[in-house]
Protein backbone atom coordinates (compact mmCIF):
# COMPACT_ATOMS: atom_id res chain seq x y z
CA UNK A 1 0.00 0.00 0.00
CA UNK A 2 1.28 3.81 -1.00
CA UNK A 3 1.26 5.99 1.98
CA UNK A 4 2.19 9.63 1.92
CA UNK A 5 3.15 11.49 5.27
CA UNK A 6 3.54 14.81 5.54
CA UNK A 7 3.53 17.50 7.93
CA UNK A 8 2.05 21.09 6.74
CA UNK A 9 2.42 24.72 7.79
CA UNK A 10 1.42 28.23 6.48
CA UNK A 11 4.64 30.43 5.81
CA UNK A 12 5.29 33.14 7.45
CA UNK A 13 7.67 34.75 5.06
CA UNK A 14 7.14 34.13 1.56
CA UNK A 15 9.99 35.57 0.37
CA UNK A 16 11.52 32.62 0.56
CA UNK A 17 10.53 31.48 -2.86
CA UNK A 18 11.55 35.25 -4.35
CA UNK A 19 13.96 34.36 -7.17
CA UNK A 20 13.51 30.68 -7.52
CA UNK A 21 11.99 28.56 -9.98
CA UNK A 22 8.76 27.12 -9.16
CA UNK A 23 6.56 24.79 -11.32
CA UNK A 24 3.20 25.76 -12.25
CA UNK A 25 0.10 23.41 -11.07
CA UNK A 26 -3.46 23.28 -11.73
CA UNK A 27 -5.36 20.48 -9.81
CA UNK A 28 -9.08 19.34 -9.54
CA UNK A 29 -11.57 16.88 -7.87
CA UNK A 30 -14.06 14.34 -8.58
CA UNK A 31 -15.55 12.39 -6.24
CA UNK A 32 -14.93 14.28 -3.59
CA UNK A 33 -15.84 12.10 -0.51
CA UNK A 34 -15.26 12.42 3.58
CA UNK A 35 -13.32 8.80 2.63
CA UNK A 36 -11.24 9.65 -0.08
CA UNK A 37 -11.18 11.63 -3.59
CA UNK A 38 -9.55 11.20 -7.00
CA UNK A 39 -7.56 14.15 -7.91
CA UNK A 40 -6.38 15.46 -11.36
CA UNK A 41 -3.18 17.55 -11.96
CA UNK A 42 -1.17 18.64 -14.17
CA UNK A 43 2.07 19.76 -13.35
CA UNK A 44 4.24 21.68 -15.87
CA UNK A 45 3.84 19.50 -19.23
CA UNK A 46 2.53 16.30 -17.14
CA UNK A 47 -0.48 15.14 -15.86
CA UNK A 48 -1.41 12.52 -12.95
CA UNK A 49 -4.49 11.15 -11.74
CA UNK A 50 -4.23 10.28 -7.98
CA UNK A 51 -6.13 8.34 -5.31
CA UNK A 52 -5.88 9.64 -1.89
CA UNK A 53 -7.80 8.09 0.88
CA UNK A 54 -7.27 9.97 4.54
CA UNK A 55 -6.02 7.71 7.54
CA UNK A 56 -5.15 10.18 9.88
CA UNK A 57 -4.01 13.35 10.03
CA UNK A 58 -1.04 13.34 8.93
CA UNK A 59 -1.59 9.84 6.64
CA UNK A 60 -2.77 9.05 3.44
CA UNK A 61 -3.06 6.37 1.22
CA UNK A 62 -2.11 7.50 -1.93
CA UNK A 63 -2.08 5.84 -5.36
CA UNK A 64 -0.84 8.36 -8.36
CA UNK A 65 -0.80 7.40 -12.16
CA UNK A 66 0.52 9.64 -14.63
CA UNK A 67 -1.70 10.04 -17.57
CA UNK A 68 -1.12 11.53 -21.32
CA UNK A 69 -1.55 15.76 -20.85
CA UNK A 70 -4.50 15.61 -22.98
CA UNK A 71 -6.40 13.29 -21.03
CA UNK A 72 -5.72 15.28 -17.63
CA UNK A 73 -6.64 18.91 -19.41
CA UNK A 74 -9.70 17.19 -20.69
CA UNK A 75 -10.71 15.62 -17.41
CA UNK A 76 -11.14 18.97 -15.53
CA UNK A 77 -14.18 19.34 -17.69
CA UNK A 78 -15.52 16.61 -15.73
CA UNK A 79 -14.96 18.71 -12.36
CA UNK A 80 -17.92 20.73 -10.57
CA UNK A 81 -14.99 23.87 -10.52
CA UNK A 82 -12.72 25.31 -12.09
CA UNK A 83 -8.82 23.77 -11.25
CA UNK A 84 -7.21 25.25 -8.48
CA UNK A 85 -3.88 26.96 -8.82
CA UNK A 86 -0.87 27.64 -7.85
CA UNK A 87 3.24 27.72 -8.18
CA UNK A 88 5.13 25.09 -6.34
CA UNK A 89 8.69 25.80 -5.03
CA UNK A 90 11.11 23.06 -3.62
CA UNK A 91 13.12 24.11 -0.52
CA UNK A 92 16.13 22.60 1.04
CA UNK A 93 16.51 23.04 4.84
CA UNK A 94 18.57 20.82 7.12
CA UNK A 95 18.64 18.05 4.73
CA UNK A 96 15.21 17.83 3.87
CA UNK A 97 13.05 18.88 1.20
CA UNK A 98 10.30 21.18 1.60
CA UNK A 99 7.66 22.38 -0.70
CA UNK A 100 6.51 24.92 -0.70
CA UNK A 101 2.37 26.24 -2.67
CA UNK A 102 1.72 29.77 -3.25
CA UNK A 103 -1.22 29.73 -4.56
CA UNK A 104 -2.97 31.71 -7.14
CA UNK A 105 -7.12 33.04 -8.15
CA UNK A 106 -9.28 32.15 -5.44
CA UNK A 107 -6.88 31.06 -2.87
CA UNK A 108 -4.66 33.88 -3.38
CA UNK A 109 -2.76 35.11 -0.02
CA UNK A 110 -2.21 31.63 0.91
CA UNK A 111 1.42 30.13 1.17
CA UNK A 112 1.62 26.53 2.62
CA UNK A 113 4.63 24.47 3.07
CA UNK A 114 5.35 20.64 3.23
CA UNK A 115 7.23 17.59 4.33
CA UNK A 116 7.13 14.47 3.28
CA UNK A 117 7.95 11.85 5.95
CA UNK A 118 9.19 8.23 5.95
CA UNK A 119 7.05 7.50 8.82
CA UNK A 120 4.75 9.81 11.78
CA UNK A 121 7.44 10.09 14.66
CA UNK A 122 10.26 11.62 12.03
CA UNK A 123 12.05 14.17 14.03
CA UNK A 124 12.99 17.48 11.85
CA UNK A 125 13.88 20.81 12.20
CA UNK A 126 11.20 23.41 11.11
CA UNK A 127 12.61 26.55 8.85
CA UNK A 128 12.18 30.07 10.74
CA UNK A 129 10.36 31.15 7.36
CA UNK A 130 7.60 28.47 8.66
CA UNK A 131 4.93 29.73 10.64
CA UNK A 132 2.15 27.70 12.28
CA UNK A 133 1.41 24.15 11.77
CA UNK A 134 -1.59 23.08 9.92
CA UNK A 135 -1.48 19.55 9.92
CA UNK A 136 -4.90 17.89 10.32
CA UNK A 137 -6.94 21.57 9.89
CA UNK A 138 -9.28 20.22 7.16
CA UNK A 139 -9.53 24.03 6.27
CA UNK A 140 -5.96 23.86 4.75
CA UNK A 141 -6.62 20.69 2.78
CA UNK A 142 -6.41 21.05 -0.83
CA UNK A 143 -9.55 19.25 -1.37
CA UNK A 144 -11.70 22.34 0.84
CA UNK A 145 -9.42 24.69 -0.52
CA UNK A 146 -11.03 24.00 -3.93
CA UNK A 147 -14.39 23.96 -2.96
CA UNK A 148 -14.25 26.70 -0.39
CA UNK A 149 -11.64 29.18 -1.69
CA UNK A 150 -8.90 30.98 0.80
CA UNK A 151 -10.29 33.98 -0.60
CA UNK A 152 -13.75 33.64 0.82
CA UNK A 153 -13.47 32.59 4.06
CA UNK A 154 -13.90 35.06 6.87
CA UNK A 155 -11.38 36.31 8.57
Amino acid sequence: MALEIERRFLVSDPSIVAGRKGVSIRQAFLGLKKEGVLRIRVSGERAFLTLKVLRTAVIRIEYEYEIPLKDGEEMFGLCDFPPMEKERYRVSFEDRVWEIDVFRGGNEGLVIAEIELEKEGDVFAVPPWAGREITGDFRYLNTHLYRHPYRSWRR
